[in-house]
């Protein structure tokens, strides 16, 4: 078996299906793992996700964002905003069915040598840490007061987890740090409003896997989320996939046994 991860879709089909064929993927026997916001902003989110979902247990996903952001919109927690490319899913004959499977899947997968999440781990946090907190929200999102973990899933406060938060204000914290991550400090404090390049770092913050004691550092973790690094990290062990297929530029698929990398351009 070889697996494949893909970075951001945002609802780009046809790049995917563009890669998909360059390596002969074939689901019988391959596996394609994608690192979140696999809908949104791009031209077939309903394609997307419809084309995912089909692939059965040859398709693994983390939540990113985006996918996230379209669950609390179906609950009539929060409304679409203007760039939003999601009314097509709602409106869809199938849409329970693909908001249901979408709802189930998890935060972090740790694998074959491999850990995935959307945006990263928090410098602090260890993977048996990052497991146990993605874990909270899984659990979170598969019981029926799912509602109440939307409702409250919103905001940047507080800007890192603690014991001495509300359930909810915990949720919040390590739901942003998965999903919505880009600069923190070495105390895990995030950073959430600037979305530039590394370069641009507020004062005071780095990038998550910039901080020198990381201590996920000897694991090998793909995330995406951050375009603006154009799949450039210069780190060993961090496999960055989101290279602004949605705006332009090209989709990249990894192959996990050679570490190869092949693109597409949007």
């Amino acid at each position: 078996m070889t697996i494949y991860a893909v970075g951001d879709l945002q609802g780009c089909l046809e790049p995917l299906l563009c890669l998909l064929e360059k390596v002969s993927f074939k689901p019988e026997k391959d596996q394609l793992w994608a690192a979140g916001d696999v809908v949104n902003r791009g031209p077939q989110s309903l394609e997307t996700l419809r084309y995912l979902k089909g692939l059965g247990p040859a398709f693994r996903m983390v939540l990113g964002n985006h996918d996230l952001h379209l669950l609390a919109v179906a609950r009539g927690i929060t409304q679409l905003n203007p760039k939003d490319t999601l009314q097509e899913i709602l409106d869809a004959h199938d849409s329970n069915e693909l908001l249901d499977w979408l709802q189930q899947q998890p935060l972090l997968i740790s694998e074959h040598g491999f850990v995935m999440v959307h945006a990263g781990i928090p410098p602090h946090w260890d993977l048996a840490t990052a497991c146990i907190m993605a874990g909270k929200v899984e659990t979170a999102l598969r019981t029926k007061n799912a509602n109440l973990f939307f409702e409250n899933m919103y905001g940047n406060t507080p800007t890192s987890w603690s014991e001495l938060q509300s359930e909810a204000e915990q949720l919040r914290s390590i739901t942003n740090y998965f999903t919505r991550m880009r600069f923190c400090n070495p105390r895990g404090e995030l950073e959430l409003s600037v979305k530039t390049a590394p370069k641009n770092a507020p004062p005071g913050f780095l990038p998550w896997y910039k901080n020198p004691l990381r201590k996920t550092a000897n694991e090998k973790i793909i995330f995406g989320h951050w375009a603006a690094l154009n799949g450039e990290v210069n780190e060993n062990n961090l496999y960055a996939l989101d290279t602004g297929c949605v705006w332009g530029q090209r989709l990249r698929l990894m192959n996990l046994n050679t570490l190869q990398y092949t693109h597409c351009k949007c």
